[in-house]
């Protein structure tokens, strides 16, 4: 029940969704006694998309999480293991037309299909399960699996699948539980620029040392 709670609250307070639900506030206030409020919320709306959708305040915000981690040093050194946040396939596509289907967030996967190539010894873990809320869908690792394998990652003991998590969170734990990572080992995290904070710090907290390998940047620096 919290998992559902969460989702709907996200998009809730999400520009998008806050932006679409002061929109349709206002236009229903319209037809009431509280016009001049309906006004204001039209109004205010409009404005917030403006300055958020045609000017570089986007950028502006997200850029502190882009640079917050930077990639990890790989000069001379070995990598154990790489880890791979779900959240860039569409495994509803991808299952019914039975062809890839990624998002904006290919990179975690391509990035990682070169890291595999300098670091042949190190397991490939991939991590997501279903986050349908109102409908019961594939898991995103079942996707992911097949573009792995075409990006030539052979099928192998290195390459596991964690297809339960469906929220950072839960990537961090069932991850962590999955691969018992060892004392001095090193564990590279692959996800995008813009939510490795959040990501890092759920690992953190599972106790599993992961080091960032950011993707998927939305600014040029």
């Amino acid at each position: 029940m919290l998992y559902y709670l969460s989702k709907i609250f996200w998009f809730c307070v999400q520009p998008s969704g806050l932006l679409l639900i002061l929109l349709i506030g206002g236009a229903v206030l319209l037809t009431t006694r509280y016009r001049k409020m309906g006004e204001r919320l039209v109004l205010v709306s409009a404005a917030l998309l403006f300055f958020g959708g045609l000017l570089p305040l986007s950028n502006w915000l997200i850029l502190p999480l882009e640079e917050r981690f930077l990639r990890a040093d790989l000069f001379g050194q070995q990598v154990d293991g790489i880890i791979i946040l779900g959240g860039v396939e569409n495994p509803r596509v991808s299952m019914g037309r039975n062809a890839h289907a990624m998002n904006e967030a290919a990179e975690r996967l391509t990035e990682t299909a070169a890291l595999a190539r300098q670091f042949p010894e190190a397991k490939i873990v991939f991590t997501g399960g279903s986050i349908a809320v109102f409908s019961a869908t594939t898991a995103g690792a079942d996707a992911a699996k097949p573009a792995l394998l075409d990006l030539g990652i052979e099928e192998t003991n290195r390459l596991v699948f964690e297809n339960n998590a469906r929220n950072t969170w839960e990537n961090a734990l069932y991850t962590n539980a999955l691969v018992q990572p060892k004392p001095g080992e090193r564990w590279l995290l692959v996800t995008s620029a813009w939510h490795m904070p959040r990501a890092i710090g759920a690992f953190r907290r599972a106790g599993f040392d992961v080091e960032a390998w950011p993707v998927d940047y939305r600014t040029a620096g």
